[in-house]
């Protein structure tokens, strides 16, 4: 078998040079370098764009998520909750086991009420619950790994919210350049006489 100019087996890299355009190939119409232009120009728009919209996006969640943690550790106090009695099931999406038990609000005053059941929470066994000023039991504050998990994700949608549309664009050029290019090649086998190929 006899290779192209080269003299060697095509390696990837020139395979995948010449599947995106990068080599001198003479029989390249001029549909096929606007494709090539209009996808590099995309790919240094998205180079460009991509990394600045990440950064704005995963800081204006991680602040966020920092004033969050903040303002949360400022209205919620833990509480140390002794188990009373049985609770019973609650819930309505999701059925949980609660127990009967009792805490001292911020004020230092006495409240009662239901709160999750855990393993082994019998009367007298104790744990601690976050509350609120007035004492109700609440979520624990937001913890730091969750601002990071939610930066993360911000930067990413970023990256995500710059490349679809290029994505997008490019997809309608290669759909037009692709009409151009079939409609050349009918035009050129409408030239070719067909008694002339041997």
């Amino acid at each position: 078998m006899r290779w192209p100019e080269g003299g060697g087996a095509p390696t990837r890299l020139g395979r995948l040079r010449r599947r995106f355009g990068f080599d001198r190939n003479e029989m390249r119409r001029r549909v096929d370098r606007v494709q090539w232009t209009v996808g590099v120009t995309l790919v240094l728009v998205f180079l460009l764009a991509a990394p600045a919209l990440a950064v704005w996006a995963g800081a204006r969640a991680y602040d966020a998520g920092v004033r969050a943690e903040r303002r949360q550790h400022a209205t919620r106090w833990e509480a140390t909750a002794t188990v009373t009695g049985p609770g019973g099931v609650s819930g309505e999406r999701y059925l949980h086991r609660t127990v009967q038990a009792t805490w001292r609000a911020p004020n230092g005053a006495v409240r009662s009420g239901r709160i999750p059941a855990w393993k082994d929470a019998e009367v007298g066994a104790r744990r601690q619950i976050w509350v609120d000023r007035s004492g109700r039991p609440v979520a624990r504050p937001r913890p730091h790994s969750r601002t990071l998990v939610d930066a993360g994700y911000a930067a990413v949608g970023g990256t995500a919210g710059v490349g679809a549309p290029l994505l997008f664009v490019y997809w309608l050029v290669r759909r037009r350049c692709d009409r151009i290019r079939y409609a050349q090649w009918d035009a050129e086998w409408a030239r070719i006489d067909p008694h002339r190929i041997s």
